[in-house]
């Protein structure tokens, strides 16, 4: 049995930023009340027409994470993509990432877990490194929000929240099994399904031609539903239940953690889940401020953005957790 770990880490966001005061134009918001409810100051959206896509924002990061890793494409055996946000309704933007990368015929795997994908992502790329299957795994997570979203009054208390950007992970095959990912933690909890969702352009027992004859323009199930309260209260419950959960999986105790890379859904979350396991400012990693939530992209980015600012170093205990729609909720314990 092998552990895995990550070799190769690469992030990539539009130059499109979008603040606050920016949103304030289109909507009856402004900087302090967003500030103030999620943390967030800016975000970046893809410019309608520059060729920005969720496949070419991941292969993008893709490039700098197997550079990063030292390996050629080819050594790469299998593809998983996280995103809630694919280029077309099928296929997914796995095997067009396999198709531009130019990377042989490996298998191609599309993860449909939100905001916690790229933690699902992580584990499934990591079981299968652990069986042998396979040496070395790309992992990306990307999301392109900002053509989705309701950019009117209406929407705003979603709106505001999201951004676009793509991260990347390459994992490889660790001989030495107290090193690299130490164990991964999934949970769902479908019952809440609804209250973070895009009913639509799903089908259910609708026909295609019945939703084109519809075609309301005021039916707002085309955006996103959030209801944010409950999403805050349970959030914080699950995402501390798996921390522990991983720690203790492993013998660890909060104190152990050199950094956590919690999914960047609102600084709220982030400071109480920091001010519940007394993790001070360096032992926390957020980028909300400047991308917003990039859902299935967010810890990739942070992972990325904290490895490269130094804050990610030989030996480290490293816990990533996400929580979001579904719900669905998960850790990584890493030691790096």
């Amino acid at each position: 049995m092998y552990n895995s770990k990550i070799i190769g880490l690469g992030h990539y966001v539009p130059e499109n930023v979008v603040t606050n005061d920016d949103l304030s134009k289109v909507m009856d918001t402004n900087d302090a009340w967003i500030q103030e409810r999620t943390g967030i100051k800016e975000r970046r959206h893809v410019v309608k027409g520059d060729g920005d896509t969720t496949t070419t924002m991941g292969v993008k990061a893709a490039k700098v994470a197997i550079e990063r890793a030292g390996i050629d494409k080819d050594d790469i055996d299998f593809i998983v993509f996280a995103t809630l946000s694919p280029d077309y309704y099928f296929p997914g933007p796995g095997v067009l990432v396999q198709r531009d990368l130019g990377i042989k015929t490996v298998g191609a795997l599309d993860v449909r877990n939100q905001c916690s994908g790229f933690v699902y992502a992580v584990s499934i790329a990591d079981q299968y490194i652990k069986t042998g299957m396979y040496k070395n795994v790309l992992v990306i997570g990307s999301e392109l929000h900002s053509h989705g979203l309701d950019m009117t009054t209406r929407g705003r208390s979603v709106s505001v929240i999201f951004g676009d950007g793509a991260g990347a992970a390459v994992l490889t095959r660790e001989e030495d099994t107290t090193k690299g990912i130490l164990s991964t933690h999934l949970h769902s909890e479908g019952q809440h399904a609804e209250e973070l969702s895009l009913i639509a352009p799903g089908m259910g027992n609708r026909w295609v031609t019945d939703i084109m004859e519809d075609n309301d323009p005021n039916d707002e199930s085309y955006f996103p539903y959030m209801n944010g309260q409950f999403v805050f209260k349970n959030a914080v419950v699950r995402f501390s239940e798996v921390i522990v959960e991983g720690l203790e999986k492993n013998k660890l105790n909060a104190t152990d953690i050199d950094l956590l890379v919690p999914h960047q859904a609102n600084l709220r979350i982030s400071q109480f889940i920091q001010k519940k396991f007394q993790l001070n400012d360096d032992q926390v990693f957020n980028n909300i401020m400047k991308y917003g939530n990039t859902t299935a992209a967010s810890i990739p980015i942070a992972l990325t953005e904290a490895w490269e600012a130094g804050k990610v170093k030989s030996g480290d205990l490293v816990v990533l957790a996400a929580f979001g729609s579904g719900f669905t909720w998960g850790s990584v314990i890493i030691r790096w």
